[in-house]
């Protein structure tokens, strides 16, 4: 069994500027999967940076509004969008909306700094 409370985590700014909340992953937490779970957010006229990652990684918006782009396609994201991005695709999200733009990301295999690029 785990539970962790979202308010227990603390937030940071990953590599790609997006503020982040690590609710579960199997290095950090006494969980036993094959993934990582973060709760992000990106502020009003902000946008991550575009990165790339070996695995895959599926966005579920909670709130806000953005503009997502995966390689040479882009696409708006509102709440309760979800969406794949594939193992090695370039990609960044950008808050076009009004308030900050909210989603979870689950990446997999679980997310490790040395399989990321940033670009």
């Amino acid at each position: 069994m785990f539970y962790k409370k979202l308010n227990d985590a603390t937030e940071f700014v990953a590599g790609d500027h997006t503020r982040l909340k690590e609710i579960m992953h199997p290095l950090h937490d006494n969980v036993s999967i094959g993934y990582s779970l973060a709760h992000a957010r990106v502020e009003v006229g902000q946008a991550s940076l575009p990165h790339q990652l070996k695995g895959s990684e599926t966005y579920y918006i909670l709130d806000g509004k953005g503009e997502m782009h995966i390689d040479n396609k882009s696409f708006e994201v509102n709440k309760d969008d979800v969406f794949l991005v594939p193992p090695n695709a370039s990609q960044y999200i950008k808050n076009i909306g009004q308030k900050d733009l909210v989603f979870l990301c689950i990446v997999e295999p679980y997310w490790q700094e040395e399989e990321e690029e940033i670009f």
